[in-house]
């Protein structure tokens, strides 16, 4: 069972930077793809970002692309989430996510494993 460990997240001000990391143990196995969704206080969970392990193929969601870089580091079995020019609107609990086999990466129904999440808070 793979374990997931996000960190990273903090308050900052707005245009601010920071950048989210994901570490992955106990993979026994080559996974799919790694993802990234985040959960505001009273809405649901939404995709932000995926990135194919082999490949290097990346996903954005539209409210985030251009400002956000999904990387891996495949020897650290680490994913990264680079968030600049950040805003309000961006607060949330960012977690990552684990897609064991190939399928669809921009909903949370494709993914076997997630962490525990890291706050992200944006202020104006």
């Amino acid at each position: 069972q793979v374990q997931l460990v996000e960190s990273g997240g903090g308050l900052v001000q707005a245009g601010a930077s920071l950048r989210l990391s994901c570490a992955a143990s106990g993979r026994t196995f080559s996974s799919y793809a790694m993802g990234w969704f985040r959960q505001a206080l009273g809405k649901e969970r939404e995709f932000v970002s995926a990135i194919v392990w082999s490949t290097g193929t990346t996903f954005y969601a539209d409210s985030v692309k251009g400002r956000f870089t999904i990387s891996r580091d495949i020897s650290k079995n680490t994913v990264y989430l680079q968030m600049t020019s950040l805003k309000p609107e961006d607060t949330a609990v960012y977690y990552c996510a684990d897609a064991a086999r190939f399928g669809i990466l921009r909903v949370a129904t494709g993914y076997t494993a997630w962490g525990q999440g890291t706050q992200v808070t944006v202020s104006s």
